[in-house]
C-alpha cells in the first residue's frame, strides 16, 4: 500500500511542475538556511573536550572586589596573581595542573631562515598537555621536572614545525627563541579545539583565532622578565614599570586549570582556596563577599557567553525563514487537495475510508517534504563553503566552523518529519473530510 501511495503522490506532483517547483524550492531554501546557521551554532556552543567535562576546572579567585579596574574590558576573575597562582600550584591535592600565559617572541637559527620569525607563545606547564590530551606527531611534552629550572625546551605546532623544518622529525634540534637557545621535545599534531575553552581570556587570538606555534616552561617569563602578552586585570591601579612590580601586584594575567578526578579532591581544593583567601584578606587584599570557584569546562563556556546573541539571532531568522516557507507549502497544498475534492467524493462513494484518503495525501506531503530536504542539503553544503570562502583570510569564528558534517544529516532528516508533520496534516485532514454526496450528482 505504501508504494502504491507514493505512486499516486509522484503522478499527482507531476502534474502540477511549477506548483510542485515551488514548494520544493521554498521548502529546501527554508531548510538549507536552518542547517548552515545550525552547524555553526553547534560547533561554537559545543564543548571541545566533553569526555573530561567532569575532571578538568578553571580556577578563579576574585581578588578584586567591587572597587577594583578591569583592563581590556575582561572579568576580574578570570586570571590570577603571579603570587595566587604560585601558592595554588604548589597544592598537592590536584593530580595535574597548569599555568597558562602568553609571550611574544621571535624564533631563529631554524635552516636556511633569514630572518627572525615572529611566534605568539603559550607560556605554560607540563600538565597542559596531559591534561587536555594534546597529541603528538613526533616526541611529546617536557617532563614536570623541567618546569622546575626551567630547562630551555620547546614544543613547536605542526604549523610551525613546516615553516621552519619543512614538516621533518626535528626533534633534537636546536633554535633560538628571543635569543635564547631552545631544545626541541616534541611536534604537535593537527590540535585546534573549537572554542578555545583553556584560553578565554582576550589573549592571542581569540576564543576562534588561530592556534598557538609555541610552547615553553612557564617559568622562562619570569626568567627572561617577559611581560605577558595577553590580557590582564588589575586592583586600583597598574602593574607598574617594571617587571618586580608586575610579579608583587595584584594583577592578573595567569590562567590556572586543575584536574580533580572526584567530589573529595574538589571540596579539598576549594576548601585550599577559601583557606588563601581568609589569610589574605588579613593584609587587605580579597575584599568583598567570598567568591572562589571552579568552573567545569562547559560552565566556563557558558559564563563566558562564547555563543554570541548574533548567533543566536541567526538561527532564530533561519528558523522564521523555515516556518514562512512551510506556512506558504500548507496553503498551496491545501488549495491543490481541495481543488480535487470532486474525486475523493467519489472515492469516498466507492468505499475508501478517512483514514485512506488521509495516509494517501499525507505521504504526498513526505514526498514533497522529502525532496525539498534533498534540496535544502545540497544548498546548505553550498551555503557553507560559501561562509569558509568568505572568512577564510579573517579570524572570525564562522569561517573555521562552517563545515558540514553528519550532524547536517541528522538537522536535515529532523526538518524534514518537522516539514512533512506541518506542511502535510491540516491539508491532509481536510481532505480526508471531504462529504462524497455533495459532489455525486456533478459526477
Amino acid at each position: 500500500m505504501l508504494s502504491y501511495y507514493i505512486r499516486m503522490a509522484w503522478k499527482s506532483l507531476r502534474r502540477t511542475p511549477g506548483l510542485t517547483l515551488l514548494m520544493i524550492s521554498g521548502i529546501g531554501l527554508g531548510i538549507s538556511a536552518c542547517i548552515v546557521t545550525l552547524t555553526v551554532y553547534h560547533a561554537m556552543s559545543s564543548n571541545p573536550i566533553w569526555w573530561k567535562n567532569n575532571v578538568l576546572y578553571a580556577v578563579t579567585l576574585d581578588s578584586l572586589g567591587s572597587s577594583g579596574t578591569v583592563h581590556k574590558h575582561r572579568s576580574p576573575r578570570e586570571q590570577l596573581t603571579y603570587g595566587d597562582a604560585m601558592v595554588l600550584a604548589s597544592s598537592t591535592i590536584p593530580e595535574r595542573h597548569t599555568l597558562l600565559t602568553f609571550l611574544m617572541g621571535a624564533v631563529t637559527g631554524a635552516p636556511g631562515q633569514n630572518r627572525p620569525l615572529p611566534v605568539l607563545t603559550r607560556a605554560t606547564t607540563a600538565g597542559f598537555f596531559r591534561m587536555f590530551d594534546v597529541p603528538f606527531e613526533y616526541g611529546g611534552p617536557w617532563s614536570a621536572a623541567a618546569d622546575q629550572g626551567p630547562e630551555p625546551l620547546i614544543v613547536l605546532s605542526r604549523h610551525e614545525n613546516e615553516k621552519l623544518f619543512g614538516g621533518i622529525d626535528s626533534v633534537g634540534r636546536t633554535l633560538f627563541w628571543n635569543k635564547h637557545q631552545f631544545r626541541i621535545v616534541g611536534v604537535i599534531a593537527h590540535w585546534d579545539p573549537q572554542p578555545r575553552f583553556y584560553d578565554l581570556t582576550g589573549g592571542g587570538s581569540g576564543n576562534f583565532g588561530k592556534p598557538v606555534n609555541a610552547f615553553i616552561p612557564f617559568k622562562w617569563g619570569p626568567t627572561l622578565r617577559i611581560w605577558p602578552a595577553g590580557s590582564m586585570s588589575c586592583r586600583n591601579s597598574g602593574p607598574g614599570s617594571t617587571y618586580a612590580s608586575l610579579m608583587s601586584s595584584n594583577c592578573g594575567w595567569i590562567e590556572m586549570w586543575v584536574q580533580l578526578s572526584n567530589a573529595s579532591q574538589r571540596r579539598r581544593f576549594l576548601a585550599l582556596m577559601n583557606a588563601y583567601t581568609a589569610q589574605q584578606r588579613s593584609v587587605g587584599r580579597f575584599p568583598g563577599p567570598l567568591d572562589n570557584h571552579l568552573w567545569r569546562v562547559g560552565q566556563w563556556l557558558r559564563a563566558h557567553h562564547v555563543v554570541s546573541e548574533r548567533s543566536r539571532m541567526l538561527v532564530a531568522l533561519a528558523f522564521a525563514l523555515l516556518a514562512v516557507c512551510l506556512i506558504n507549502t500548507v496553503g498551496i497544498l491545501l488549495a491543490k487537495f481541495l481543488r480535487g475534492a470532486p474525486i475523493l467524493g467519489v472515492r469516498r462513494a466507492l468505499g475508501a475510508r478517512r483514514g485512506q484518503i488521509f495516509a494517501q495525501h499525507l505521504i504526498e506531503a513526505a514526498v514533497l517534504s522529502t525532496l525539498g530536504t534533498a534540496l535544502g542539503l545540497a544548498l546548505g553544503v553550498v551555503g557553507l563553503d560559501g561562509v569558509r570562502a568568505m572568512y577564510a583570510h579573517s579570524s572570525g569564528a564562522y569561517g573555521k566552523l562552517a563545515h558540514f558534517d553528519p550532524l547536517g544529516l541528522l538537522w536535515a532528516l529532523g526538518l524534514c518529519i518537522v516539514a512533512t508533520l506541518i506542511a502535510g496534516i491540516y491539508p491532509a485532514l481536510r481532505a480526508g473530510r471531504v462529504a462524497p454526496a455533495a459532489y455525486l450528482k456533478s459526477q
